[in-house]
């Protein structure tokens, strides 16, 4: 990377080596609507040199043993435990989001989930079976699927899913797809590597459920559920977009969690007092504030929020991508609010009569990626839960994850599942060996 009239230029990192490009995009701050990096607009050429340095690399790095791999990815957590501050920085510049956040989430994160499959890759075993009456024994072996880290191992290759995507997906050599984004590219990706085999791996965002009978702890309730709703601007898949409040304590619920909104703080990424951040774009912003004009079109009302609330920020920001969270109330189930996935600070609420009724209305949407069911009783949890149409169910809590366990949804929220056995199933071939002695 070098700096160009005080403009970061990224280049493609490919066979061990940063490369320019003959063509670059504008890469905006969303805090301030200003260019401030200019990205690789890379095309088929690009694609083509980086899966010949996979290739070339991958005899090498998939002879070595565990061990040696072990260590390689524990150098990795090392290196980007040491950066922890430049990375942070970096992360929140570019997608808008709050300094502390990428500071104690994002980037600890990615250390921890390399530690995590460096010691993973140290603990898995085969099978085996013999049949004595024939003299065999069957034994499995798995080999790996992609690549690894000296000088072609990893390929970095920026542009658009049009240019670069649709090269990378579509070429016979890259045998393995794991992808996480919309629905439509998806549905693209899919249709480009289904002529070639290829394995996939999809994860596509949700329509996010919180169901809070009656007997649910409010002060527990409340904060996390703002927070489920509200993190990172609601631009994680996870995020909660439709609240199912029990009627008995709806008024309650929603008086407290509306004044808890109205609390959390939106601000510029560096302020360490600020909750939420700005939106990764302009485009996305007019997307997610069209989808409230839509509610209101609808006769919906805004609790709070877009259009209700006085957003207050330093002028050099005043056209940055921000927008306040919001509550959206009186909103049938049929609304594409409540439907489809807005990727924002927004969420609706909703009440409801009996625990039938909840689950049914939560399975009604296309998605199925993550649930919370807030309640104290027992029985209840775990029968909601298992009726749930949802890859992960939270119970009174949000967001906290064992990557033991597999990740992933149902329905259009995707296809496959992340985890120790799940990763390394998807990332590899499994081959049965048969010996008869």
């Amino acid at each position: 990377m070098a700096g160009t009239r005080a403009l970061l230029m990224l280049e493609n990192f490919i066979d061990g080596k940063f490369l320019p490009c003959s063509s670059y995009l504008d890469s905006y701050d969303p805090s301030t609507g200003e260019v401030y990096c200019r990205v690789p607009n890379s095309g088929k050429e690009e694609i083509e040199a980086a899966v010949e340095a996979a290739r070339a690399a991958f005899p090498g790095w998939s002879s070595r043993s565990p061990q040696e791999r072990s260590q390689v990815l524990q150098r990795l957590a090392d290196l980007l435990e040491q950066s922890l501050e430049e990375l942070a920085q970096a992360e929140s510049r570019d997608q808008g989001k709050t300094l502390t956040l990428a500071r104690t989430m994002d980037i600890p994160r990615s250390v921890q989930n390399f530690r995590f499959f460096a010691s993973s890759i140290l603990h898995h075993t085969s099978e085996c079976t013999q049949m004595d009456h024939l003299g065999c024994l069957h034994y499995t072996v798995r080999t790996p699927v992609g690549i690894g880290v000296p000088p072609g191992v990893v390929n970095i290759v920026f542009g658009m899913g049009p240019r670069v995507g649709e090269a990378l997906v579509s070429h016979p050599e890259v045998s393995l797809i794991s992808f996480t984004g919309s629905q439509p590219t998806a549905e693209r990706i899919t249709q480009l590597s289904a002529p070639h085999c290829k394995k996939l791996s999809l994860e596509l965002g949700g329509k996010n459920p919180a169901i809070i009978f009656e007997d649910a702890n409010l002060e527990e309730c409340v904060p996390t559920t703002v927070r489920s709703s509200f993190a990172n601007q609601g631009e994680i898949c996870l995020c909660t977009s439709r609240i199912f409040v029990q009627k008995s304590i709806y008024s309650e619920f929603l008086k407290r969690f509306v004044e808890a909104t109205r609390m959390w703080k939106v601000g510029i990424p560096s302020d360490p007092s600020a909750d939420m951040g700005a939106l990764i774009s302009k485009a996305h912003l007019e997307k997610v504030r069209s989808y409230i004009k839509k509610a209101r079109m609808e006769g919906a009302q805004i609790l709070c929020g877009e259009g209700v609330d006085k957003l207050n920020l330093p002028p050099r920001n005043q056209a940055g991508y921000f927008m306040l969270p919001t509550v959206i109330t009186d909103i049938k189930d049929e609304s594409c609010c409540m439907k489809e996935e807005i990727f924002g600070p927004v969420t609706c609420v909703v009440p409801f009569d009996s625990e039938e009724e909840v689950i049914q209305r939560a399975n009604s949407v296309k998605y199925g990626l993550a649930a919370t069911v807030w309640s104290g009783n027992v029985g209840r949890v775990h029968r909601v839960a298992k009726k749930l149409q949802s890859g992960l169910v939270w119970t009174n809590c949000w967001l906290i994850r064992e990557l033991n366990l597999p990740f992933g949804g149902m329905k259009s929220s995707g296809v496959g599942r992340e985890g120790a056995k799940d990763s390394y199933e998807f990332f590899t071939e499994i081959k049965t060996i048969t010996i008869k002695h």
